[in-house]
């Protein structure tokens, strides 16, 4: 297991190398005069982040030569396509209406800029790594009441500002002229004329400091307020909750104790009662084990995702606009994690004296890879459907399937025989009885729907606010940058579905139900079906979304990261749990 962690760190090392690529590109010095790279990079509906199409998909002046960006695996994954685009910004030359192109737009084109301008379009580019956003027109809506009287207009004009370091490009803003327009309205055949401009000024930011402002967004003042609110909003609340539960689990522990100690000194023949009662079942084998032991391997190696993803962050890998950073530091450190998963599975299964230990591996490999693998089959798809650049390219889907051939599964074979050749056995401090006691009859709130929506609603409690900055950055167009706070809700997350898993865990043995295995890895992970649940609200009362493309890349995706979510605090919930039966039942006297 030391040798799958020193790779693990390895891994961090390439990954940091990989996502920080980007910005040493961008570190370029110019001369006057000097060509500076501007890419087009995508449009769309600027309330449908994941329905974006390539800039040239409108019909702008196609360029007699499109030159295309060669692109990492996570720009693709990102949905980026950069081409080069036809404005030319030569470095510290100014320019005054310069033509672009002139083009006469037919009916049809008149229509499709009609519909882009209806639905908000946007633009994004990329001037020396530096983004650049801005609306293709505008909707006048002012005195008319009849969407059919609205006027449709095309910007025309574009102004470029940028500021510059002695030779190096610090920022830069794109704004339209709102005069220089092009009516739409009507179908009919226009005329186009596209011209910009480009104002040079010099600045004193630093460099090494031109990408704070993007992060700045998310760390003003109010934004602040309200996130440290959330922190210590979830931390009185989980404090308190969790004070009270571990003052009466701890005081019901201690007269449990206290009485079982008395009645073996009273009397040996006396019948027991409550969790003591049911110490020859309470370590039998759950059902389904190859499953359960899958589970908690695929649990384990999220986790080991999640934590390393934290470490990137926090060191400072993602900074805004590192294009594709965060998914190609997931494809890349799942890969590697699934020795993990292997061995965590294999070593359980083997423990619970499984004996195909192969099916339990092939079964750990698929059970978050085949969900993931169908749905992404099915949204891929409906993105082709719509051309959208949503759709990877079929390089890129060659170059994941090659990862998963040759690094994730020969990892998870690699882990799986560790785990199966470490001969661990597996520690019960109580003998288990030849024939399982019957489970008295339960009211049923201790049934396992209920018991699952109380252990999911306290940690759901504890991170809802931060839910929404978060689901803005990633299905909207904020920046999220404030990775420590996020850092401290995921460390109350973990604590918290540990504390509720085993409180609700004891309250089960203490009504001698021993089926304790899977309802504490249910109670656990149940977390991610309030997750679920919170999209249906962001969707239909936090956000403009719409269409097929986007509501189904949103529910579709949401479902895979709340599985995951299951998955992982399912394992935890679980560990702690194990942990604590352990603990209670070593503690008292077995016969």
């Amino acid at each position: 297991m030391g040798k799958i962690m020193a790779c693990l760190f390895v891994a961090i090392v390439i990954v940091c190398s990989l996502t920080h690529v980007r910005s040493d590109a961008s570190d370029h010095r110019y001369k006057g005069g000097e060509g500076v790279p501007l890419y087009a990079n995508k449009v769309g509906p600027f309330h449908n982040p994941s329905e974006t199409y390539r800039y040239f998909d409108l019909p702008f002046c196609y360029p007699a030569h499109l030159q295309e960006k060669t692109e990492a695996l996570g720009e693709v994954l990102n949905g980026d396509r950069l081409v080069v685009a036809p404005y030319k910004l030569e470095f510290q030359r100014d320019k005054e209406s310069k033509i672009v192109c002139k083009k006469k737009l037919t009916q049809e084109e008149v229509s499709q800029f009609r519909t882009a301008v209806l639905k908000d379009y946007y633009f994004q580019m990329y001037y020396d790594d530096l983004p650049i956003w801005g609306f293709l027109g505008k909707v006048e809506k002012e005195g008319k009441d009849d969407p059919s009287e609205y006027k449709y207009y095309l910007f025309k004009h574009l102004h470029f500002e940028v500021f510059y370091n002695k030779d190096r490009v610090i920022e830069i803003t794109a704004k339209s002229d709102p005069d220089a327009l092009v009516d739409l309205t009507e179908d009919k055949e226009v005329d186009l004329e596209l011209t910009y401009s480009v104002k040079w000024k010099e600045t004193d930011i630093p460099f090494e400091k031109r990408m704070e402002k993007y992060s700045q967004s998310s760390s003003l003042p109010h934004h602040l307020e309200i996130h440290w609110f959330s922190i210590i909003n979830s931390c009185v609340t989980v404090l308190l909750l969790t004070g009270f539960l571990a003052t009466i689990l701890m005081r019901v522990l201690k007269n449990d104790f206290v009485k079982y100690a008395h009645d073996e000194e009273a009397a040996d023949d006396q019948e027991e009662t409550g969790w003591k009662y049911i110490h020859g079942d309470v370590f039998r084998y759950p059902k389904y084990k190859s499953l359960f032991a899958a589970s908690l391997g695929s649990g384990t190696q999220l986790f080991t995702l999640a934590i390393f993803i934290f470490m990137l962050a926090l060191v400072g890998v993602f900074y805004p606009y590192n294009r594709g950073a965060l998914f190609t530091a997931l494809v890349v450190i799942y890969a590697l994690t699934s020795g993990i998963a292997g061995y965590t599975a294999a070593s359980f299964y083997c423990q619970l004296e499984g004996n195909n230990w192969v099916r339990n591996l092939l079964l750990t490999g698929s059970l978050f890879c085949g969900p993931l693998f169908l749905t992404f089959c099915f949204l891929n798809t409906v993105a082709i459907g719509y051309s959208s650049t949503a759709a990877l390219p079929f390089g890129t889907i060659v170059v994941i399937f090659l990862i998963w051939t040759l690094v994730t599964s020969p990892l998870l074979v690699l882990g799986g025989i560790a785990g199966k050749n470490s001969k661990a056995e597996f520690q019960a401090p109580c003998r288990t009885a030849k024939f399982p006691r019957e489970i008295p009859s339960l009211p049923w709130y201790r049934k396992t729907l209920p018991q699952m929506a109380m252990a999911g609603f306290l940690p759901f409690s504890a991170i809802y606010i931060e839910l929404y900055y978060i689901f803005a950055s990633v299905w909207g167009h904020r920046i999220y940058t404030i990775y420590s706070i996020l850092f401290i809700v995921f460390i109350i997350l973990l604590i918290v579905t540990a504390f509720i898993t085993v409180a609700l865990t004891y309250f089960q043995l203490a009504a001698e139900d021993h089926e304790w295995w899977w309802r504490s890895f249910l109670c656990g992970g149940s977390t991610g079906l309030f997750i679920y649940g919170y999209c249906l609200y962001y969707y239909y009362a936090r956000s403009d979304m719409s269409g097929f493309m986007q509501t189904s890349f949103f529910f579709g995706y949401m479902a895979c990261i709340c599985y995951g979510f299951f998955l992982m605090l399912g394992a935890v919930g679980f560990r702690a749990a194990l942990f604590f039966v352990r603990h209670i039942y070593r503690s008292i006297k077995c016969e």
